[in-house]
């Protein structure tokens, strides 16, 4: 085969990869993320300690590792909590269970008022030689947000 022809088939290969891992990094970026589980743990002065399960989709054909993300939950726009979920690997094009705490602090008040909860974070994924940092956002719903609105 001649010397042209490889350099060829080399770019068009370099092509071919670069344009699916692009595609797969569109992808990833569109992991969703779903609330299974919340329970509380303890309270006492100082707060409420909560269990909680999150169930993250992957999109993309891309097996992707993430170390222990940190996550805010917010009540209209004021942080109400923090918490950090355990390592976890997202396989590719299957939902995945991760598990995690969060601390909410003492809070005055009876909070029965309406609020928007919304749990946010920020994922570092490694994926091959490269990682990619992909933010997430999950907005319980109102079933859901009373768990984080009411604290015993």
């Amino acid at each position: 085969m001649e010397p042209s022809r490889k350099a060829g088939i080399i770019a068009l290969v370099a092509i071919g990869v670069a344009i699916f891992g692009y595609a797969q990094y569109a992808s990833a970026s569109h992991i969703s993320v779903n609330m299974t589980h919340n329970e509380l743990l303890s309270t006492n002065g100082d707060g409420s300690d909560y269990y909680i399960e999150l169930e993250f989709e992957n999109p993309s054909l891309l097996v992707l590792t993430a170390g222990q993300t940190e996550f805010v939950i917010e009540s209209d726009g004021r942080a109400v909590g923090q918490g950090v979920l355990e390592p976890f690997t997202l396989t590719p094009l299957e939902e995945t269970t991760v598990s995690g705490t969060y601390h909410t602090p003492s809070v005055d008040g009876d909070g029965d008022g309406a609020s928007t909860i919304r749990i946010s974070g920020s994922t570092e994924y490694d994926v091959l030689f490269a990682s990619i940092g992909i933010p997430f956002e999950y907005y319980p719903t109102d079933e859901q947000a009373r768990d984080f609105i009411h604290q015993s």
